[in-house]
């Protein structure tokens, strides 16, 4: 079998750099990328994506050697019926490793057709680090490197009005677009540019916030044989994702008329105010994959589906969306059944073998946006800690000890948050463990041990975990 490139495949097409893409992951490419391509291949979009690998270990070098091709299959249910689609996408032109060519990096601001800015760098990715240099070769932080790349734009093209760009972060923070310019604007302080580029920047760059949901487990690596017997070339990049999409873009009429999103049918909505979409998904879809994953993997499963079948984990993760989550949310008490329904159908999908694992990334930075607000809304409300929710957190703090029952686990963040909990650990002191984690303001932004009773429940959950497990464990800590 050939391998896939534009030579052997016949897609050799050209287009315009148009979109300049942070991150070259699985989710973006079953993501945006797809919803690129279907609009190159139906709305004439005409878009070429440049793709920027955001940390030093990546898939860019094997993205270009199969000339930014790869296979998209979508399986799920549609109107009650399973349903499967394969889409070869094709419109990445190129990827760059800023790592190992800056220089090719920065010049893709001067790109005459470069419209759009697109990113997903997990929810830790769009920070500040005070000690990026405007020549920073390349930079620590992802918005570090956005302001070094508009500035160069703005010289180049000498702050013409019509070569700002269109910004559309997908991280899974609020107000991610809001928070990127106010990080770029940071930069050009302390840089100290000039006047005349943050005002290019406030009046011809557009920020818009968003929100994103489609459930991506990525490379099938379990049955990788079956999806390439389907294929006519060897695909070293294949990503199987739901059928199931959701962008919401905070935009007007402008943003619609340069992405003419209505000619696709996607489920694509350009709203003046997305909160009541992000609480929604962020609370309940997003805060039981984080509430699952340590405790799910302590206990023994593999996957979301397997989560969820499971009699135990999936009751657990049932009441922790219905009895405490929900509870919690400021929305019709119907319509919040109606969509976590949806959202347990959608993990129950059987095409999709979701690993825990691929979704263990930066589960502390993770936990604070996606739970750790239910959490506290709950406590608040009804002046006493939820029991799964802070059982999860428990599960969450021992999944980083990296180990457990002899077995290695997935823990996979920065590594100045690794070392935290190695440190700790070396301890095994649960009660010291429990108050230096929930103090970390590094972690929560805010001190948890002031959270009446937080600091002994997750000492006795620590101390149960270890003594008789996760389920047994789990059955004592709620008595």
């Amino acid at each position: 079998m050939k391998n896939l490139t534009r030579q052997n495949s016949g897609y050799t097409q050209k287009l315009p750099i148009k979109v300049i893409q942070y991150g070259e992951g699985n989710f973006l490419r079953a993501f945006v990328d797809y919803i690129i391509d279907k609009l190159n291949k139906e709305a004439q979009f005409n878009a070429g994506v440049a793709i920027i690998q955001p940390l030093a270990g990546g898939l860019i070098q094997m993205l270009n050697e199969q000339d930014g091709l790869y296979n998209l299959f979508l399986k799920g249910i549609k109107n009650g019926s399973e349903t499967e689609e394969i889409h070869t996408i094709s419109c990445i032109q190129k990827g760059i490793n800023p790592y190992e060519d800056y220089a090719a990096y920065l010049a893709l601001a001067e790109e005459e057709a470069l419209e759009f800015l697109i990113s997903n760098t997990t929810e830790a990715g769009i920070s500040y680090d005070d000690q990026d240099t405007l020549e920073g070769v390349p930079h620590n932080s992802f918005p570090a490197k956005v302001a070094a790349l508009l500035y160069k734009r703005f010289k180049h093209f000498k702050g013409a009005a019509d070569k700002g760009l269109t910004i559309i972060p997908c991280e899974l923070i609020n107000h991610n677009a809001d928070t990127l310019k106010k990080i770029i604007l940071q930069y050009a302080d302390l840089w100290e540019l000039s006047d005349d580029f943050k005002s290019w920047i406030e009046i011809y760059n557009s920020f818009h916030n968003t929100l994103v949901d489609r459930i991506v487990p990525g490379y099938p690596k379990d049955d990788i044989e079956l999806y390439q017997s389907q294929l006519e070339f060897k695909d070293n990049l294949i990503v199987s994702a739901e059928t199931f999409l959701l962008w919401v873009i905070e935009g007007g009429a402008a943003l619609k008329a340069k992405i003419p999103f209505d000619k696709i049918d996607e489920n694509i909505l350009v709203v003046d105010d997305m909160q009541p979409y992000r609480t929604r998904k962020v609370r309940i879809l997003n805060g039981a994959h984080t509430t699952m994953v340590p405790f799910s993997i302590l206990y023994g499963n593999d996957t979301v589906k397997e989560t969820i079948d499971n009699s135990f984990t999936g009751t657990f993760v049932r009441d922790a969306v219905f009895n405490e989550i929900n509870h919690t949310l400021d929305l019709p008490d119907e319509e919040l059944k109606t969509f976590a329904d949806a959202v347990f159908d959608r993990f129950r999908n059987p095409f999709i073998k979701h690993q825990l694992s691929s979704i263990a990334l930066n589960t502390v930075s993770k936990f604070k946006v996606r739970v750790l607000p239910s959490l506290l809304a709950y406590h608040e409300k009804y002046n006493r800690l939820p029991i799964n929710l802070t059982f999860a957190l428990a599960c969450l703090i021992r999944f980083y000890k990296g180990s457990y029952k002899e077995q290695s686990l997935p823990v996979q963040d920065d590594a100045e948050v690794v070392a935290v909990f190695n440190q700790l650990w070396v301890t095994h002191d649960y009660k010291l463990i429990a108050h230096e984690v929930l103090s970390n303001t590094a972690f929560w932004d805010q001190d948890l041990t002031k959270v009446d009773n937080f600091e002994d429940q997750i000492s006795k959950a620590l101390d149960l975990i270890d003594t008789h497990g996760i389920e047994e464990g789990y059955n004592k800590f709620k008595g």
